[in-house]
């Protein structure tokens, strides 16, 4: 079998990207060819005899990610339609190229955000929240355009799987719950260290992980909360830092000395294990990576139902919230475990169980079977055409044959 894989970029420390060197990495071990249609695939995955890399270059002098994107979708399909009997199997991931996918993973739903109550964005509010509101709409059009014309779309929530079917599928498409992995392992065996980071040995520390310039992550509540919580409660973040309007924020709050801004982590697993309690009010996720990893790490998470994954938890393991915007009730619901160490620790205890479920093997192995599953209807569908074929030509053949001998009488 052989299967192409569309994907910005295939690496190791990326959301959409790891899972996708997940799934190619269990693909290779399994003997399945692998056709990478990429800007960037790591170089361990390249070094194997079965991986074929088709490097799609976007130039820098394109002025916006739209636009970029765009271009993506017109190389990346050019390169597909020229070799399309060089796989057997597509599988993109959302609006990503202008190819019919035989699956498309959703790793986020351009129109459920539009449709959010939280979505800030609009086209009279400035002209960065113009171009954000351009953004979200376009996206939100393609992405209903790939989803109609994929014959299997994998969510990875269920609440992803919900906002697909709202937008209007046809009776061919079918949706399916694939949930992202997390290396369970790697996460739970390692080791806090927090003079590494710089942070307080006498802190109740939580933990923020995500992108610094968007409000979408709504760390802006979180650092809110904190003000309704105790002197001894700070808050280390990760995630890139310039840009960001948020140590002005904290400043202007009055609490920068108890938030610890790391900017990027790359001992992740480390660091979770350097705090108390993950935090992660999202007002619109897909399924958050680090939402799972904090759980493999035993920390017990704070979320808001508008994160996907938030359905995966239990009362055992974590608390989720109604409202993501409400700092009282968060800071309400951190002073419940900063209140009571037994209780915090049978939490992320729950929490590590839960997320040996959702190893990357598992999820791996979810994909190689749908891939062997539409393979197989594929090869299924071709039989019966064949024999539709034989059935009319030898019929054809009859037909002249009785032709024939009407006309030698």
């Amino acid at each position: 079998m052989r299967v192409a894989i569309v994907t910005h970029v295939v690496r190791h420390n990326d959301g959409q990207g790891r899972v996708n060197h997940e799934i190619a990495r269990a693909a290779l071990d399994e003997g399945i060819g692998v056709t990478l249609i990429a800007s960037h695939v790591a170089p361990e995955l390249l070094v194997h005899p079965n991986v074929r890399w088709a490097p799609i270059k976007i130039g820098r002098w394109w002025p916006t990610n739209l636009l970029r994107q765009q271009v993506f979708a017109f190389k990346s399909a050019l390169w597909l339609r020229a070799h399309r009997r060089e796989y057997d199997v597509l599988h993109v991931n959302g609006f990503i190229t202008w190819m019919p996918a035989d699956v498309n993973t959703s790793h986020f739903v351009h129109s459920g955000w539009l449709g959010s109550k939280y979505y800030p964005f609009g086209l009279l509010k400035g002209v960065w929240s113009a171009y954000q509101s351009i953004y979200t709409r376009c996206n939100a059009l393609l992405e209903r355009w790939a989803y109609r014309r994929s014959k299997v779309i994998t969510a990875v929530s269920q609440k992803v799987a919900d906002e697909i079917r709202a937008i209007g599928l046809t009776p061919d498409n079918r949706v399916d719950v694939i949930y992202n992995g997390v290396d369970t392992q790697g996460f739970a065996a390692a080791t806090g260290d927090r003079a590494k980071f710089g942070l307080p040995s006498d802190a109740f520390l939580l933990l923020f992980v995500g992108d610094l310039r968007t409000p979408r992550k709504n760390l802006g509540t979180v650092l809110a909360a904190l003000k309704h919580l105790p002197e001894h409660v700070h808050i280390a973040v990760a995630g890139f830092l310039p840009g960001s309007p948020y140590p002005d924020e904290a400043k202007a709050l009055g609490i920068a000395h108890r938030v610890h801004f790391l900017g990027l982590v790359k001992e992740m697993p480390v660091l979770m294990h350097s705090v108390d309690a993950f935090v992660f009010p999202s007002r619109y996720e897909a399924m958050s990576l680090s939402l799972l990893e904090a759980m493999a790490a035993g920390l017990p998470v704070v979320t808001a139902r508008t994160a996907g994954g938030a359905e995966i938890i239990t009362p055992e393991c974590g608390i989720v919230l109604d409202d993501p915007d409400d700092p009282r009730l968060l800071a309400a619901a951190v002073a419940r475990l900063a209140a009571d160490d037994n209780a915090r620790r049978n939490m992320g205890k729950a929490a590590n169980e839960l997320a040996t479920g959702f190893g990357w093997a598992r999820m791996a192995a979810q994909y190689i079977a749908l891939y062997r599953q539409l393979e197989g209807q594929q090869k299924n569908r071709r039989r019966s055409e064949a024999d539709a074929a034989a059935v009319a030509k030898t019929d054809a053949l009859t037909l002249n044959s009785l032709a024939g001998h009407k006309s030698g009488e």
